[in-house]
């Protein structure tokens, strides 16, 4: 009974350290990459929003653990030269509100953010997301397409999938996870493995130099992201199911851009099979990349919003 005790203390004060720590990081992270934009009230609710250059308006949605800062880092920047470019935080992620305990799905995703774009007088904007994103601008397209006048796919998590959701998220999507385990990764998650966990997402290419320091991971190692993106991450697969019959609907000029060489989001699974789904779409398939194009071949993403502008006679 006493060492039951003892080891309960222990646990119990492991357990406030990590608190206390975790807390710490995170004030530390929000200091160091603070909101990058202006924060919108969209009916109550908190969404993060960097507006930068003149033109037709394209809407950039990140993707799965990421925030403003991925696309600001490369894409944005080139798009601005001609196009007024509004990058959003998804819901729970980077500086927006999460507003859904059990995950918001990616129609409620696209719903408030096609709201807070409108808001700021994008109201046929093109829409550009990558993976998780790409899946959040497909449900955009099919629920909102009144309000879309293009549509740019990078890497997209598009069709049903047969391979489990990975142990981590599992566990982090839960409430006991959220609890228990997610304070110790804020608290104690080494800079070492932040860089190899980038480079892993960016292979076979590495994340290029300075993103680390622009995209800030402490954002995304927040208790609270973490939660909310393994939420996300948990439904996505009942929510694409559903959303992947109404494929055929979407009727706005469309181009996919996706690596050769990306294992995370297959192209051969995802983009060869949605090309056939969506009346009129063209892929570009980017030879041994990876996962992340919009950040590594940012001219070539570039380069098929221009070509969705072109066809929906924006440009």
């Amino acid at each position: 009974m006493r060492v039951a005790v003892i080891i309960l203390i222990l646990v119990a004060a492991a357990w406030v350290t990590a608190f206390w720590r975790a807390s710490k990081n995170e004030a530390r992270t929000e200091a160091a990459f603070p909101p990058e934009g202006q924060i919108l009230d969209v009916g109550g609710i908190a969404v993060h929003a960097v507006v930068m250059g003149d033109g037709p308006d394209v809407v950039l949605i990140h993707g799965s653990s990421g925030n403003t800062r991925d696309m600001t880092f490369a894409l944005a920047p080139i798009l601005a030269k001609s196009y007024r470019v509004i990058v959003f935080d998804r819901p729970g992620l980077g500086y927006s509100q999460s507003f859904n305990p059990s995950g918001e799905t990616i129609v409620e995703q696209a719903e408030i953010l096609q709201t807070a774009a409108a808001q700021l007088g994008a109201d046929k904007p093109i829409v550009a997301g990558q993976s998780y994103g790409g899946s959040v601008a497909l449900a955009w397209a099919v629920t909102r397409p009144q309000a879309i006048s293009g549509l740019v796919l990078i890497a997209p998590a598009a069709i049903p999938w047969e391979t489990p959701l990975d142990a981590f998220n599992t566990i982090a999507a839960t409430r006991l996870g959220n609890a228990i385990v997610l304070p110790f990764v804020s608290a104690f998650v080494p800079d070492w493995f932040v860089d190899k966990a980038l480079d892993a997402v960016f292979a076979p290419q590495k994340a290029p130099d300075g993103y680390a320091e622009h995209f800030g991971p402490g954002l995304t190692t927040r208790r609270a992201s973490m939660h909310a993106n393994a939420k996300q991450r948990a439904n996505l697969l009942v929510e694409i199911t559903e959303l992947q019959p109404r494929y055929g609907e979407i009727s706005v000029p469309t181009e996919i851009v996706h690596g050769t060489a990306d294992t995370t989001v297959g192209l051969e699974w995802h983009s060869e099979r949605l090309i056939e789904q969506i009346p009129g779409a063209e892929l570009v398939e980017l030879d041994n990349m990876g996962h992340m194009p919009q950040v590594v071949s940012a001219p070539e993403v570039a380069a098929a919003i221009d070509r969705a502008a072109e066809r929906a006679g924006l440009r």
